[in-house]
């Protein structure tokens, strides 16, 4: 009866969806996109289809399930160009659980391919089409909209604006993938219309012998047959993934062939794998199929367009990894600034009995470990969220750059005694009652700025041990986020315990005035390289934030000179302080910088070779990948960031050097850059492909395109880069 009252239900909706009174639709927003502005005759471009729906409300995959029916798009195409298929992301089970229905909440965007004739004149044309759908809350309510878009036939292809965002949905489209070659066989003969089926993997990933959090299998649609909502798993390890499935048969014979999507889940991720394989009658014996041999491993070419297997690591080597890769970003360049004050705090408290040492120690540590926390927990939103979280994401954020800037300028300024609010915390203690006892304050914003510092770098060790927490759930990431802070944190509270160690350095005298003010000069300088990555995010305009710096500067040297240390007038004094920071905001970062919501730059387009002798870069892309390889071109990869100082000096000393520049022109190879400074959602599928949690990554692909990318280290040197060279070249 389920099954009758479903199809009588689908039949009925579908004769709705024809119904021209339902022009416009009340829940779901429906926009086209391409991927080019302009193209080329011959090419191939991509259409998407972008289906926004109000929270609360759905529409349905290609395959709706028991009730519902799938959104369609009626082209109306100018002569010339033709569309493909719909390809369709990975959809979900929605609710309620007693009818199987399979679809998509908040937003979806439907990929159609485009191709245009090899004799199409140039011009523009108008392509349009009529979506239909139906979306449902409580209630189902059938709509349909027209869309258009304007595409330019020329002589050179141009990306849009929209093709990011494309990009990032084909991340979701599942794919056909070699390390789940999945099979599927009859368990028993007939039992009446009802029969089990059970899927196994083939040995492709028997290597990547990790637990799944899920296994569940979406099948598409068919007329014959139905395959049951509950899903019985046998096995959820990666080398051996066994689920059983029931078939109930409508009409016919039991089917020889299925198709649909395995969907695998690790943490908050989630994979799915097309698959289309014949069934295999029931063994002789009804055992369950046993496990696939283990295969040597390797690294799946990214250019194939595949998500290899997910990382089979110790858990505890990993941890191990994360607190060595904490204890060395204490030598990183971006910590180097706050290195030199925590040698001044040594300094300052030395004097200080053993006890108040250990506890300047302590609440150092628990500000590294305070601040790591908001980071796993900004980590795990952004995975719950659906997206790829990346080591060093938030310098992608322009407030957050603006922020951080204006921060470490206040430092700089309190270092020069522009304002006393000293490092020992003494002052602010005295002014606010953070810490009860003098230097508590200091010392826990201390370890705050070395962990924020800290995150632009990825330090050997450190990159392997995030890409894989952050591929797992969520307590193991708040497991590895403080190994990072007890390895970060462990030099500086060991000192602090062992007080006699204090010996070696400088007694304290006149001369440590003069040294804080020195080491107002780093925290410039680090100002200067954060401006320098701001600059990706505001372009010209950044001249207004160093304004707002100027006029935060004579706001703190007012406060500081009239009125902490001046003795009339202190109120008048104050008031004219807040009256520029307020001003300053509104006036500039609101009006003229925009900083919260910048015209953000890209670099997406055309070269970037530095000089006439330079790399002649091209932006990254699978595509790009995929065409140079086809060719017959060594392809070298640089994924990299603005904020990233790990990725400078790999280019300085290691890249872009006369010996690698002429090596690649012998070699004749494509070099490609992949700009992560704004963490595009693409870069982030393709860091999470080799186990990566940030940038820095180079990979070099060799000339065979069968081969797999050569994976380099976080550190480079020259004789790493040249003899990858030389191997992918043989």
């Amino acid at each position: 009866m389920r099954v009758i009252f479903s199809r009588l239900y689908s039949l009925v909706t579908a004769s709705f969806l024809l119904l021209p009174a339902f022009a416009t639709a009340a829940h779901t927003q429906v926009e086209l996109s391409l991927s080019a502005d302009t193209a080329r005759p011959g090419d191939t471009i991509w259409a998407g289809v972008d289906l926004k729906m109000d929270p609360g409300w759905h529409t349905y995959w290609k395959n709706a399930g028991d009730s519902g029916i799938a959104t369609t798009i009626k082209w109306d195409l100018p002569a010339g160009i033709t569309a493909g298929d719909i390809q369709w992301p990975l959809p979900k089970k929605l609710p309620p659980a007693e009818i199987t229905t399979y679809g998509y909440e908040d937003e979806v965007m439907l990929l159609v391919p485009l191709t245009i004739a090899t004799n199409l004149d140039p011009g523009t044309r108008e392509l349009s089409a009529k979506v239909a759908w139906l979306e449902c809350n409580e209630s189902c309510v059938p709509a349909n909209q027209s869309v258009q878009a304007k595409l330019t036939i020329g002589s050179a292809t141009k990306t849009s604006a929209a093709a990011t965002a494309i990009e990032a949905w084909q991340h979701k489209v599942p794919q056909t993938n070699a390390h789940y070659a999945f099979h599927a066989q009859w368990e028993q003969t007939t039992n009446g219309d009802t029969r089990p089926l059970v899927f196994r993997n083939g040995d492709g990933n028997a290597d990547k012998n990790i637990k799944l959090d899920a296994v569940d299998f979406f099948p598409d649609a068919s007329d014959n047959y139905a395959v049951a909502s509950p899903t019985e798993i046998i096995s959820a390890m990666s080398a051996d993934i066994r689920i059983r499935k029931l078939v109930k048969k409508y009409s016919g014979d039991w089917p020889t062939n299925i198709s649909g999507v395995m969907v695998l889940g690790s943490g908050s991720q989630r994979i799915g794998y097309a698959i289309n394989t014949p069934i295999a009658e029931p063994a002789t014996k009804p055992a369950i199929i046993p496990a696939p041999v283990t295969k040597p491993s390797g690294v799946t070419p990214a250019s194939a367009g595949q998500v290899p297997a997910l990382p089979t690591k110790s858990l505890w080597l990993m941890l191990l990894y994360a607190f060595i890769g904490g204890l060395i970003l204490n030598i990183m360049p971006c910590v180097l600034p706050v290195i030199a004050l925590k040698i001044f705090g040594f300094v300052n408290e030395a004097k200080s009995e053993p006890r108040h040492v250990r506890k300047l120690g302590l609440v150092y540590a628990l500000g590294v470990i305070v601040s790591l926390m908001v980071l796993a927990a900004i980590v795990i939103g952004v995975k719950a969220s659906g997206l790829i979280p990346t080591w060093g994401m938030q310098f992608g954020s322009p407030v957050f750059l603006v922020c951080l800037t204006t921060l470490i300028t206040l430092v700089a300024l309190n270092l020069f005694g522009v304002f006393e609010v000293t490092l020992s915390g003494r002052a602010l203690d005295q002014a606010s009652g953070l810490a009860s006892r003098p230097g508590a304050a200091g010392a826990f914003f201390n370890g705050v700025l070395a962990t924020t510092l800290a995150t632009p770098c990825t330090a050997p060790f450190l990159a392997p041990a995030l890409g894989f927490a952050f591929a797992q759930n969520y307590g193991v990431i708040v497991a590895f986020f403080l190994a990072i802070g007890f390895g970060l944190a462990s030099p500086y509270v060991l000192l602090s315990w062992h007080p006699a160690w204090l010996k070696f350095l400088p007694k304290p005298g006149a001369w440590m005035e003069k040294f804080k003010i020195a080491m107002g000069f780093p925290m410039l300088a680090t100002v200067m390289w954060l401006f320098f990555i701001a600059g990706s995010s505001f372009g010209q305009d950044i001249a207004w934030l160093g304004g707002f710096l100027v006029v935060v500067a004579l706001a703190a040297w007012i406060f500081g000179e009239f009125v902490q240390r001046g003795r009339s007038r202190k109120t008048l004094a104050t008031i004219i302080a807040l009256l520029l920071l307020v001003g300053g905001y509104v006036f500039i970062l609101e009006k003229e910088l925009n900083w919260r919501a910048p015209q953000i730059e890209t670099k997406t387009g055309g070269a970037t070779k530095a000089s006439p002798d330079g790399i002649d870069w091209q932006p990254w892309s699978p595509e790009a990948v995929t065409q140079a390889r086809a060719a017959g071109h060594l392809v070298l990869v640089d994924f990299t960031a603005d904020w990233c100082l790990t990725c400078q000096v790999n280019k300085k000393t290691s890249i872009e050097i006369p010996s690698v520049r002429k090596k690649l022109k012998d070699l004749n190879a494509v070099t490609l850059i992949g700009d992560n400074t704004h963490s595009p959602a693409s870069i982030a599928q393709e860091l999470q492909r080799f186990q990566r949690a940030g940038v820095p990554l180079v990979l070099v692909y060799p000339k065979n395109s069968d081969a797999q990318p050569i994976v380099l280290p976080e550190i480079l040197t020259p004789g790493i880069v040249l003899d990858a060279l030389d191997q992918a070249a043989k």
